[in-house]
């Protein structure tokens, strides 16, 4: 029977190396050690830093690290999809699927061996896996469910949504339609003779022929797409357990600032936040992926001024050559011009201090998931400029169906109208604007799905029990 020694279950947490993945997968597992679950993480050796904070609170978590197997398309040293951006996730799946076998080993030499395998979206192929060593597999989804179901039947019926200037989905709730070049760019890139393509879209596959599927959403949020994958995808074991941030490790700290951030820019920026008006401040940032082209950058700047709005705007600076070719330069005389009246930050900073303080009351965002759920918790409305991956569904959601966003520019290389954008900042700065009164109903919501007796934590508690059923059956 695999069970720790006090008797809970042993479950095999895999997480997909990619900074919109692995923090959320390891706030869940700090959650499920909380339970006195016994737990293996499996991890390569260049991701383990990203462990500390998790195992410093944790020391009976274990780790099984794994050499990163090598690949054509990933440089040697190169372990995590943030060092080569949103083309390497696919050959970063295709590397990892090479585990299988020695993970094989480890389990079969293991004197207690995991009876549950709980691993990301990305890593379907784990479903193959799990079925060699006879345990059950629960897919983790670190974004959220309306994408899931988007998913399902883009990867299931390629050519039925491929090639299309409009993809509809009239089995979904409120039957959304996308521009082609708006569903996930993933499965844009999918062809039938690409053998890596092939083992992305098995994965994807798998994902819902597994076990149960656990989401960093809540119910309030998407209870309706959980709805659909019960009811009209046939997945019987649906849980939202988010937001996992509320939940995580951060959350048991009192840090409100990096510890590893030396240039004293987080503590800097809050200090200066603190002489601002409440809800005066807007926040741009568009997350830790995406550099912007010359003209972006050059129609951003002009918006920021024109709106003659406080902001704080953290830009991606690129290598020198980028800089040189306009990609993440900041117009000449641009923080001159604005005065004290605007922050720009170059590095990294505090997001989740920022949009939760007083000053701060909307967030010009790309919709990446993890930046969706700290704006929501934050309250603030959402200015939506999504590019790619799951940011354009993401964004349809908090416009549409949630109204607490306003979409104002689209596309990686797209490039806003800056007399439009100054208006629509400046609008949205508006204290009876209707998308803050449903951000602050929102973000309520989501602080209540985290309480005792909330959704989340009654989804986290049923798959918790899920997990223990397994060392009785």
């Amino acid at each position: 029977m695999s069970t720790g020694s006090n008797g809970k279950p042993h479950i095999l947490v895999f997480p997909f190396p990619a900074q919109g993945h692995l923090p959320p997968l390891l706030d869940l597992t700090h959650q499920l050690s909380l339970k006195d679950l016994t737990i293996t993480i499996l991890i390569t050796p260049k991701n383990l830093p990203s462990l500390t904070p998790l195992l410093s609170l944790h020391p009976n978590i274990q780790t099984l690290i794994l050499p990163f197997p090598s690949h054509p398309k990933v440089p040697p040293g190169v372990e995590n999809v943030k060092d080569l951006g949103n083309h390497g996730t696919v050959p970063v799946i295709c590397a990892m699927a090479n585990l299988q076998e020695p993970i094989i080993q480890w389990f079969e030499s293991h004197p207690n061996p995991p009876v549950a395998i709980l691993s990301d979206f990305f890593l379907g192929w784990t479903l193959q896996l799990a079925k060699r060593i006879k345990v059950p597999r629960f897919t983790f989804f670190s974004s959220g469910a309306f994408l899931s179901c988007i998913l399902h039947y883009c990867w299931r019926n390629p050519g039925t949504y491929l090639g299309r200037p409009v993809v509809d989905f009239p089995d979904l709730p409120n039957s959304p339609s996308f521009r082609e070049d708006n569903i996930p760019s993933t499965f844009r890139r999918y062809t039938e003779s690409d053998p890596e393509m092939q083992i992305m879209r098995n994965g994807m596959i798998a994902n819902t022929e597994s076990s149960g599927v656990v989401f960093n959403s809540f119910d309030a949020l998407e209870g309706v797409y959980f709805h659909h994958l019960r009811t009209r995808i046939g997945l019987p074991r649906v849980y939202g357990v988010g937001p996992l941030s509320l939940l995580g490790v951060a959350a048991h700290s009192s840090n409100r600032v990096n510890p590893n951030d030396n240039s004293g820019l987080g503590s800097e920026t809050l200090g200066w936040l603190d002489g601002c008006p409440a809800g005066s401040v807007l926040y741009v940032c568009f997350g830790s992926q995406k550099l912007l082209n010359r003209q972006q950058m050059e129609a951003l700047a002009s918006g920021l001024e024109q709106s003659r709005t406080r902001f704080v705007w953290v830009v991606k600076t690129g290598t020198e050559q980028q800089v040189k070719d306009g990609y993440g330069a900041v117009p000449d005389g641009f923080e001159e011009r604005v005065g004290g009246r605007g922050l720009v930050i170059r590095t990294w900073a505090p997001q989740v201090p920022i949009l939760s303080h007083r000053a701060v009351g909307v967030f010009l965002s790309h919709c990446g998931w993890n930046s969706t759920l700290e704006g929501i918790v934050a309250g603030v409305m959402i200015l939506a400029w999504p590019m790619e991956a799951d940011q354009f569904v993401d964004a349809m959601l908090l416009v549409e169906d949630m109204g607490v966003a306003v979409k104002v520019c689209e596309g990686a290389d797209g490039v806003p109208d800056s007399a439009e954008l100054a208006k629509a900042i400046a609008e949205s700065m508006s204290l009876d604007a209707p998308q803050k009164v449903k951000a602050k109903e929102l973000k309520e919501k989501a602080l209540e799905a985290v309480k005792e007796g909330g959704s989340s934590l009654k989804d986290l508690d049923k798959f918790v029990k899920e997990l223990e059923q397994l060392i009785v059956t």
